[in-house]
Parts: structure tokens; C-alpha cells; sequence
């Protein structure tokens, strides 16, 4: 993780060795699904935990690679939906916290039970920060960023995140709101948007309860 790399918490998540890698295969292929559904499931129930703030899963894909930026942001909700379906077929609920509806403020994308902020990355992604070497997705715990925010810790690593994007790229991300103001989802593969923009991604069925 080069020193470009603006997101602090995920760094974090690197020196206290919370951070999770899972390389797999070819993004959005039905094995590639099976195998990262089954490691967030692994990561969910196993790294998680109420006293740490700092844990993350990113996943690495194999390829496709030289992807532009529509690219990589058509297949990554192809892959966040595929992920959603097989989430349904293994018997999980939506997690009950947070909003299933991609429009709302509440909205956080639910896997194995739990809500996450997904951050995507690639090679030609407009924003520096968002760049590496092939496809991937960072998968940060919404409950995190809550105990963060509770804490007081969250406004400070906001700030120095976006120091760290001004010194980079002269300028902060466009979609970057205020956690728990706007849906999130527009913020997930790091392509600006405008006041037309609509998440390609629609949860399966009405709200489940439990989990």
C-alpha cells in the first residue's frame, strides 16, 4: 500500500495487521463470488469484533485488467449484486441497522449480516488514491466508523484523509460526504457523480429481519 494511498484507517489496518488480503480469480465470475462471499462470511465471524476499529478485507482480483473507469464501475455492481443473490441463497438476512435502499443516507451494503462501506480500486481510476495495480475491492465495517465517529477519532482521520487528497491531487474527492448525511454508495467506486446519479445496484426482495 503506497504512501499515495490516502484512506489512514485502511493503513492502520495495516500496521496492526487487522488487514485481511484474499486474492481470487477473475472479478464478477460465479467462483470468484462463491470464494469471496465465503471470506467475508470467514472475516465477518472471525476478525470482526467490538473492540477493534481498524479491521478490513480487501480483495484482489486476478483480472480483468486495464480496466477505464466505467469499466471497472459496471463490473464492480455486477459484483456487489452477485455477492447480494448468493448472500440471499446462504440464508442470510440484510444487516437489520442499516438501509437496504442504495438512496438512502442509512444505506450501507449488507454481507454475512454486516453492514460495509465499500471502496473500490483499479489502475486508471481518475482519483490517485484510488489506484492499484489491478481490481479490488476494500470491504470496511460500518460499525467501525460509528464507534469512530462516537469517539471522536473519526473527525480527525476525515481531516487528515483530506490534507492527504489536497497535497496529492490538489483537490478532495467530489463524492465524499459526511458519514451518515448521503447514501455512501455513490462514493464506492471513486467515478464522480452528479445529482442524476443512480446506484445500479437494487437489493432482492423487501427488507429481511434478523441475522
Amino acid at each position: 500500500m503506497g504512501e499515495e494511498f490516502s484512506c489512514l484507517a485502511a493503513k492502520s489496518a495495516v500496521r496492526r495487521k487487522t488487514l485481511t488480503l484474499v486474492q481470487l480469480g477473475k472479478m464478477g465470475s460465479s467462483d470468484t463470488t462463491s470464494d469471496l462471499h465465503t471470506a467475508i462470511s470467514e472475516f465477518v465471524s472471525e476478525e470482526l469484533s467490538p473492540h477493534e476499529n481498524f479491521a478490513t478485507l480487501v480483495a484482489v482480483f486476478e483480472e480483468p485488467n486495464g480496466l477505464t473507469e466505467p469499466e471497472f464501475d459496471e463490473l464492480m455492481w455486477q459484483q456487489l449484486t452477485d455477492l447480494h443473490h448468493l448472500d440471499l441463497d446462504r440464508g442470510f438476512a440484510w444487516a437489520p441497522d442499516v438501509a437496504e435502499d442504495p438512496a438512502s443516507p442509512d444505506f450501507a451494503f449488507s454481507l454475512a449480516g454486516h453492514p460495509f462501506f465499500v471502496v473500490g480500486m483499479h489502475e486508471h481510476a481518475s482519483r490517485i488514491s484510488r489506484r492499484y495495480d489491478g481490481p479490488a475491492l476494500a470491504f470496511n465495517s460500518n460499525h467501525q466508523f460509528r464507534r469512530l465517529k462516537q469517539s471522536g477519532v473519526y473527525y480527525g482521520l476525515q481531516r487528515r484523509i483530506r490534507q492527504r487528497e489536497e497535497r496529492l491531487q490538489h483537490s478532495i474527492n467530489p463524492n465524499l460526504t459526511e458519514f451518515g448525511e448521503a447514501s455512501d454508495a455513490r462514493q464506492y467506486s471513486g467515478s464522480a457523480t452528479d445529482e442524476q446519479w443512480r446506484c445500479p445496484f437494487q437489493p432482492r426482495g423487501g427488507t429481511a429481519s434478523g441475522s
